[in-house]
């Protein structure tokens, strides 16, 4: 087994889901490894990843509106707000979801599925400069 890593940067201008399939589909393509495993990790901690449906746009604006419903800014019995008031809701937002993702490889290609994208999704109100570690192992 060998093994391929590379930084993907993604700026962000504000909360919501950007999609970087096209980037990971090309890093597998570039790595010349026909088996093996896409390992993806957010290097930080109020963004995080997820895999969802990329053909319909309002999956991601659905996907924005519950998390905001859900861990609202402005909860009375957060302390940590040192940011700003969405500091703490991004950290709890990215606990509630992933940070790392395993994509399996073959035939030299990720293995999404029809409907399925990878993105990195921001949590935080203002434009970010974000890093997402992707690394194949294989052969």
């Amino acid at each position: 087994m060998d093994m391929v890593q590379d930084i993907h940067e993604i700026l962000t201008d504000g909360q919501g889901l950007y999609e970087f399939t096209e980037q990971a589909n090309y890093f597998v393509a570039q790595s010349g490894f026909t088996q093996g495993v896409l390992n993806v990790f957010c290097r930080h901690t109020s963004a995080s990843l997820v895999i969802q449906e990329n053909a319909d746009r309002d999956v991601r604006r659905d996907m924005k509106e519950f998390f905001a419903r859900l861990v609202p800014e402005g909860l009375d019995w957060i302390k940590h707000t040192c940011e700003g008031p969405d500091d703490m809701p991004a950290h709890i937002k990215s606990a509630l979801t992933a940070t790392s993702l395993s994509i399996p490889v073959d035939a030299g290609q990720a293995m999404f599925g029809t409907w399925q994208g990878i993105y990195l999704f921001e949590h935080r109100s203002h434009p970010h400069h974000r890093q997402v570690v992707m690394q194949i192992i294989g052969r």
